[in-house]
């Protein structure tokens, strides 16, 4: 049976709100963000996790300092749409750190990719040894970011 938003109360979203602000935050502090004892907070916790609302936790990085400050995003067009060339597609771009995000999309392309490299010849680079080397790419139309106005991976919740 797959959980859903319905299947958790107030607290559970009041939890979940605090813990993505803050994924380090002590069970004690949780606790009394919620209003709730540590015991209770950390069973919620546990399963709200075991259910599959907590994917995992991990800390957010600062991009420029290590090394890798542009962000470019890439439409994929495939030169066939069948089966096989998605699996190999999809399997493909697991294996390369520079691709942050791959979402098959509707539209006048198939994949939208994120991708993070050091500077444009180091795309330049990244483009020619991998991007065009993916399984079935036909085209590829490149969007440098020339400023990151906002970046979040913060879900909305109704508390």
């Amino acid at each position: 049976m797959e959980l859903n938003a319905s299947d958790i109360d107030r607290i559970d979203l009041k939890i979940l709100q605090v813990l993505q602000a803050d994924g380090r935050l002590s069970n004690l502090k949780l606790a009394e963000a919620v209003a709730l004892s540590p015991t209770a907070v950390l069973a919620r916790v546990q399963r709200l996790t075991r259910d599959g609302f907590i994917l995992g936790y991990e800390a957010r990085l600062d991009p420029v300092k290590l090394g890798v400050g542009m962000l470019v995003f890439v439409e994929v067009l495939l030169d066939r749409t069948t089966p096989n060339v998605f699996e190999a597609f999809k399997a493909a771009v697991q294996v390369h750190p520079q691709i942050l995000e791959c979402h098959m999309v509707a539209g006048g392309f198939d994949y939208l990719l994120k991708t993070r490299v050091g500077d444009m010849q180091a795309y330049r680079d990244f483009a020619g040894t991998v991007l065009w080397q993916l399984p079935g790419v036909r085209e590829t139309r490149t969007y440098a970011v020339m400023e990151e106005v906002k970046s979040t991976t913060r879900l909305p919740l109704r508390v």
